[in-house]
């Protein structure tokens, strides 16, 4: 879902960036005042999985595939404010690295993905994991969670494709929130894998009220997950769907991905491959890892910056 050069007008790319903007400043100031300071590393954690995880593309139907967005699980297990920074970090990265949304869309994309998939997907969690108790609840509702971020973040695309007179609201709405309904069930059920593996090893991560922050440091976690992340990246990314995803495809479909234009700036790895590298696989394995490890790098030093080592900000929800 993420948009090129070339969809959005400029009236709309920059409206969507200013509520971006706005969006990502709340998030960083309610994360330094709330985010637990050793939980710090998990958020470049996060950020780097969802990096890795956002390269497999899985098949869906109609020669169209989707990605995890990973905005819901991160909110689940870091807060909406934190799932804001880490959505943002991954966006940053994929667009300046690798060509993987436009300049001019960057905006867009951080509050489509960003905003309104982490703070609208942790909303719909917070509800429903108060009518179904316990973990069993949490994992439910946060599978759910996952499946509404994707469509209302596909939802705002569209708006935003109306609104630049790029394609109709009436033909653009059916379109993309039809495609991505059905990616919204890959991003549930990978989200609820996830949460599952992470409840058998962390469960305090899930609730911490149920089960309180132990005084350890998550150092084994941050590196067992790197390692996963940078897995991800080198041997599964190559084996990823190369049909459309459900953007392009809707472009496609709808006539109006010539309108895509070249980036505004050259990306040092454009479409995640190593240039002068003829090794497409191997190339795309090497893109990804390098991806990986700035991605965690610019997170936990964003959050470091935002919370040193040993402040104690309030309880509550970051």
């Amino acid at each position: 879902m993420h948009i090129p050069d070339g969809f959005l007008d400029s009236q709309t790319a920059v409206t969507a960036a200013a509520l971006a903007v706005t969006g990502l400043g709340v998030a960083l100031r309610r994360a330094r005042l709330h985010l637990p300071p050793r939980r710090v590393p998990l958020l470049g954690l996060a950020a780097a999985f969802v990096f890795a995880a956002q390269m497999i593309n899985f098949p869906v139907a109609g020669g169209t595939s989707g990605h995890l967005i990973g905005a819901v699980l991160a909110a689940v297990l870091l807060g909406p404010s934190a799932a804001v920074i880490v959505i943002s970090a991954v966006l940053i990265v994929q667009c300046l690295m690798f060509a993987d949304g436009g300049i001019s869309a960057l905006g867009a994309n951080i509050f489509n993905m960003g905003v309104i998939g982490g703070v609208g997907g942790w909303a719909v969690y917070h509800v429903v994991s108060r009518l179904v108790k316990g973990l069993f609840g949490c994992v439910v509702a946060a599978g759910f969670a996952a499946w509404c971020s994707t469509v209302m973040a596909s939802v705002a695309c569209a708006g935003e494709l109306a609104s630049s007179h790029t394609v109709r609201w009436s033909v653009a709405l059916p379109a993309m929130a039809g495609a991505h309904m059905l990616i919204g069930i890959g991003e549930g059920l990978i989200t609820v894998l996830v949460l599952v593996a992470i409840a058998r090893t962390r469960p305090e991560l899930l609730q911490p009220e149920a089960a309180p922050e132990p005084r350890r440091s998550y150092g084994a976690i941050v590196a067992y997950g790197g390692l996963i992340a940078l897995g991800l990246a080198l041997f599964v990314s190559p084996l990823a769907s190369r049909w459309p995803d459900g953007l392009d495809r809707t472009a496609e479909l709808l006539g109006f991905k010539e309108k895509a234009v070249a980036p505004m700036v050259p990306a040092p790895m454009p479409d995640y491959e190593v240039p002068g590298f003829h090794w497409t696989t191997l190339g795309t394995s090497l893109a990804g890892a390098v991806g990986t490890i700035v991605v965690f790098a610019l997170a936990w030093l964003l959050a470091r910056a935002l919370v040193p080592k040993g402040a104690a900000g309030p309880r509550g929800v970051p």
